[in-house]
Parts: C-alpha cells; sequence; structure tokens
C-alpha cells in the first residue's frame, strides 16, 4: 500500500526534529564498586579491651571517647567490655582533682568553665569536662550541646569535652559518670570537671562523686532561690558569685558578703575547711586565679588531715551499694513473672482495690518466690 503525500511529509518533520537525541557513549554505572570495596576494607574493626586500653593510656582522645560510648551502652556484649576496661584502667585512676560545678539555669555555667578551663590548661593542666546534659524525652540524647558552646576549649589540644545525655537518671546526673571519670583519669587528665544540668537532687549526686564542690550563683537573684540555698550552700565547698563586671560589680560584691554572713551560720565542716566566698567575671577572666588558689587550699588541707583519702572510700562505697540498687531495680522489671501482673496489680492499685504498699510487696513476692524456684 503506498504511502499517501502527508504522511511522508510527517516522518520528513519527525526526522528533521531538534528533539531527536543521538545515541552517545555508554554511561558508567552509578554504583562504584571499587569506592564501596575500599570502604569495607577501612570499615571500623571491633575493638578489645586490649586495644582500649592501650589506646586510653596513650591518650588517644578518639579511642577514649569510643569507650566512654562503650560504658554508656546498655548493650550486654558492650557493658561487658567496659566493666573489663574499668577494672584495667583502675589501678591507673585517682590522680585528678574532681571539681562538681552547678547553679542555677542562666548562672553561665559554661562561660565559666570555658573561661576557667581555658586558664587552667594554659598552666600545663589537662582538663576533662563531663557535661551532663538534659534528655530529650523522645530520642534520649542531649538537647543542649555544651560542647558547641565552648567552642574556644573544644579546640585547646589539652582538654577533653563529653557532653552525655542524663537519660532519665537521677536529676540529671549520668549513671556511667563515675565510670567515666576513672577513664578520663587513667588517660592522663589531671582535672576533671563535672556539670550538673541545675539546681536540684542532681547535686547530691555529684557531690558522692568530687573532691570539691563549687557553687555558682548571681547578684540579686531574689527570693525565688531561698528554697535551694540552704540545703545547696551546705554543701558547697566555695560559692563563687558570676557575671561581676560592669555595673553588677558592686552588686556581686554585696552579694559575696552576705552568702560569707550566711556560711558562718553553718555547722562546721567534717574536712574542717571553711567555706569561702569570691567573684569572678568570666567574660574579663578576672576572679579565676583566686578561684583555683582556693581549691588548691583546699586540696592540700583535705590531704594532709586525712579527710581527702576518707571521703573518697566512702564514695566508693556508696556507688558500689547504689550499683547493687539499679542492677536489683533492673532485674526486678524485667523479670517474666513481674511482666505477666505488674499491669494488673497496677489496675487494682488505680481502682483503689489495694493499696500502694500492699501491691508492691505482693510484687515483692512474687518476684522472689519465684527466684528462689528458679535457683533450686
Amino acid at each position: 500500500m503506498e504511502k499517501r503525500k502527508g504522511d511522508e511529509n510527517k516522518e520528513k518533520q519527525v526526522d528533521e526534529s531538534a528533539l531527536i537525541v543521538n545515541p552517545g557513549i555508554e554511561q558508567p554505572p552509578s554504583i562504584n564498586e571499587d569506592a564501596i570495596k575500599r570502604f569495607k576494607a577501612k570499615k571500623r574493626k571491633q575493638l578489645g579491651v586490649d586495644d582500649y586500653f592501650k589506646g586510653i593510656r596513650e591518650g588517644n582522645i578518639t579511642i577514649l571517647s569510643q569507650a566512654i560510648t562503650m560504658v554508656e551502652s546498655s548493650l550486654p556484649k558492650h557493658q561487658e567490655i567496659a566493666h573489663r576496661l574499668i577494672e584495667k584502667c583502675l589501678p591507673f585512676s585517682g590522680n585528678s582533682v574532681r571539681i562538681g560545678i552547678t547553679g542555677v539555669p542562666g548562672v553561665g555555667k559554661s562561660t565559666f568553665i570555658e573561661a576557667i578551663g581555658g586558664y587552667l590548661t594554659s598552666k600545663g593542666h589537662k582538663l576533662a569536662v563531663l557535661a551532663v546534659d538534659p534528655s530529650s524525652e523522645k530520642t534520649k540524647g542531649s538537647i543542649l550541646g555544651d560542647k558547641t558552646r565552648m567552642e574556644t576549649l573544644s579546640s585547646d589540644p589539652n582538654a577533653f569535652i563529653r557532653p552525655s545525655p542524663s537519660a532519665g537518671s537521677l536529676g540529671g546526673v549520668a549513671r556511667k559518670t563515675r565510670e567515666t571519670v576513672i577513664l578520663c583519669e587513667a588517660a592522663g587528665f589531671d582535672i576533671i570537671f563535672i556539670e550538673t544540668v541545675g539546681v536540684g537532687q542532681s547535686e547530691v549526686a555529684v557531690h558522692s562523686m568530687v573532691d570539691f564542690f563549687l557553687l555558682l550563683m548571681l547578684a540579686g537573684a531574689g527570693d525565688e532561690l531561698q528554697g535551694i540555698k540552704r540545703g545547696i550552700m551546705e554543701m558547697a565547698d566555695m560559692i563563687a558569685i558570676t557575671k561581676a563586671d560592669g555595673h553588677n560589680v558592686n552588686k556581686a560584691k554585696l552579694a559575696q558578703a552576705e552568702y560569707q554572713n550566711a556560711l558562718h551560720l553553718f555547722p562546721p565542716t567534717e574536712s574542717g575547711w571553711v567555706p569561702k566566698v569570691v567573684t569572678c567575671s568570666s567574660v574579663y577572666k578576672t576572679g579565676l586565679p583566686e578561684i583555683w588558689d582556693t581549691i588548691e587550699s583546699y586540696m592540700n588541707l583535705t590531704k594532709e588531715n586525712g579527710y581527702f583519702n576518707d571521703r573518697r572510700s566512702q564514695q566508693a562505697k556508696y556507688w558500689m551499694y547504689e550499683s547493687i540498687n539499679e542492677e536489683l531495680s533492673k532485674r526486678f522489671y524485667n523479670s517474666a513473672s513481674i511482666k505477666s501482673v505488674i499491669s494488673s496489680i497496677e489496675d487494682e492499685v488505680v481502682s483503689n482495690k489495694t493499696t500502694s504498699f500492699a501491691a508492691a510487696q505482693k510484687l515483692l513476692d512474687i518476684y522472689f518466690d519465684r527466684g528462689n524456684e528458679n535457683s533450686k
């Protein structure tokens, strides 16, 4: 059948169209197989206890960070490695000054730590900052990121900053902070700062793991702090009035006198130390040498009268019992016998069919009875 003239013209137009794509060279595959092979070859191998220990003792910050992550992990295999690593590092720990730093939100804890941290590293010290951040309720990760607010100190080769999520533990104190201190000391850091989220119950836990407790306060903070002053001030070995610069200098000096008078009303400390009150400015770097001199005076006094060693022994015993309580609690809630009945007993409490105390006793009886059966 012969083609009509109109059809021939259409084919000619199509052939002459600028949209026609000429065949080009063959394209390479979108996935670079060689790059994948190189990546797999360089993939980080799982380090063993000896590898971690060697890196920590050599002062390798990368391996120290990986080891701390291992300590913070809840995986059983990671916990086993962490426990063995801590045992190896323990003989090389204990040679640092452990300082707890706390204060109300907005007092300038991060700015103060960066200022005095730079002062200490300039004097030849190696500083580790364990900044405990609040945890996100959804992701359980840090939501403040103190490391991003200490830019100068973060780049200091003699400083190590480790922000850790509090993971919902007491008042924001990370559960594994004490073990982290041991690793940092084994890595050669002679000053350890433990910064808490704010004023509250967390200070009790921090106080039980440090040698010196520093409380940062604001001048003219007002009556809103009266409820927490007494308990926290009794634990403080020194109070530093921050932001003592510009028009705030006179207010800071007045606050210094008031706090010093208040400290005289407290009973004598077990250490024999009389707490001091100082003023400082993190922006203008004033008062920092006086703060460090006071800390050194405290350390000299407590080491001479034996309080330093006694306190560390008491702290070790305290954390032994805390570890027992934590492990018992974890095993209780992970028990199959408890998981099978706890919801129903909880409903009985909510509906007032039984008391909270009776329900707790019933659950404990179930747990220990089943535990005794399993042990036979």
